[in-house]
């Protein structure tokens, strides 16, 4: 029973807090009856069993415990009163077996999109209440300290209240200005999912499957080219899933993978978004990731990857978005084109500069480009550094692994 909870925390916590924020009114207070309604569902489905809407269930339980919160505060503070009073509004009296509601999840988005809070602290607490990363899982993802990243989601929580921001999807003449945030959310959303960023699985399907239904609920809202490049490339990307999965869990790498296992109905509508967002005049970073993902997607074989047009889309998406990340990629692809040594040179580059160097990819990627060098010693060395800066149990198992195989070459010996 412990782990179905577990399980269910894993998937559905996300869609609870994101209903009982619009039910609650405030972040901490719908936080706080989340916890509460896990407690409660540990404390009582193991003899009761798990009732038939767990969801309903934990929405329900959660608003109740927060009511019976605020009472008691209100014995001893005057002011809580109207809170009291505010949490029995049309909206929320009757929960019942109600399905979820679908567009809570595009509301929290929203919210946390808001334009009053800073860019950064946007993001971290998108990815503080939507993906339910801790802080620290942050941190490691923006290469930057955690009580950093504590304090910027402190402080948006903060203007939310000051601001008395509403929690809802604004009115179609207002998403336009917001949707490259939103949009940014939702890729990171996806990303969390698709290449968990901790813990034992390669591939988290909640969040990927989330990430997919909140941008084809976006696209119906507000059809743009924009949406219609990252659902493109969501669907292409996650096309892949079940083939980037061994046995036992293990990471199994784009060139490994048993194309036969893609879900080519989810190709098939990728491919179809991505002509219909590059028929649509100005081309948007998602549709150039879209248009390298769909090279993959269109390639019977591995070797068969045109990866020299995949480098020429980089060159685009470096010139359109600059980062160290996009140049990382470029990088593979063009040592796919050209060869491991001019590969390791853009790398070393990157790294020279002093950028990516807490980024465990980066160092991955030179270990590859030293192994095929054929410079052992060295292609371990860096495997043993990405391995260092690791936090996914199966592409750790996946450096052991080479690190292993490496150790026991004959030149070792």
């Amino acid at each position: 029973m412990e782990r179905v909870i577990e399980e269910i925390y894993r998937t559905q916590s996300r869609r609870v807090l994101a209903t009982l924020i619009r039910l609650l009114g405030n972040f901490d207070r719908a936080e706080e009856a989340l916890h509460d309604a896990f407690a409660a569902a540990a404390r009582t489905w193991p003899t009761d069993g798990i009732p038939g809407n767990p969801f309903a269930w934990l929405v329900s339980t959660g608003r109740f415990k927060a009511i019976d919160t605020i009472r008691r505060r209100a014995r001893f503070d005057a002011s809580q009163h109207h809170i009291e009073d505010s949490l029995y509004s049309p909206d929320a009296t009757e929960i019942g077996d109600m399905e979820p509601i679908e567009d809570d999840m595009l509301r929290l988005i929203f919210t946390c999109c808001h334009p009053v809070i800073p860019a950064d602290a946007q993001m971290a607490m998108a990815l503080r209440e939507i993906c339910g990363l801790t802080t620290e899982e942050i941190a490691h993802a923006f290469l930057i300290p955690a009580p950093t990243v504590a304090q910027r989601i402190v402080r948006a929580k903060s203007r939310i209240r000051a601001a008395k921001i509403p929690y809802e999807v604004p009115g179609r003449e207002a998403l336009p200005p917001r949707l490259d945030r939103v949009l940014h959310v939702i890729y990171l959303v996806f990303n969390e999912g698709y290449s968990a960023s901790s813990g034992e699985e390669v591939v988290r399907a909640d969040l990927t499957a989330e990430a997919i239904r909140l941008a084809r609920l976006l696209l119906t809202l507000l059809p743009h080219p924009d949406v219609c490049g990252l659902l493109a490339l969501m669907l292409l990307q996650d096309s892949r899933r079940t083939a980037r999965r061994g046995e036992q869990g293990s990471l199994v790498l784009l060139a490994d993978q048993d194309r036969s296992l893609w879900d080519h109905a989810k190709i098939t509508e990728g491919l179809a978004l991505l002509t219909e967002a590059m028929q649509a005049g100005e081309i948007g970073t998602y549709t150039l990731q879209a248009a390298i993902a769909a090279e993959h997607a269109r390639a019977p074989a591995a070797e068969e990857t045109d990866w020299r047009r995949i480098a020429f889309y980089y060159d685009l998406l470096l010139a359109a978005q600059p980062s160290p990340i996009v140049e990382l990629n470029r990088a593979v692809a063009i040592a796919m084109a050209e060869g491991p040594a001019k590969g390791l040179d853009l790398v070393d580059s990157i790294l020279g500069r002093r950028e990516l160097q807490a980024y465990h990819l980066a160092h991955s990627a030179r270990a590859d480009f030293l192994r095929r060098l054929g410079r052992t010693d060295e292609a371990i060395a860096a495997y043993e550094t990405a391995l260092s800066l690791c936090r996914q149990e199966p592409e750790q198992a996946f450096l052991r692994k080479r690190i292993s195989e490496l150790a026991a070459t004959p030149e070792r010996q």
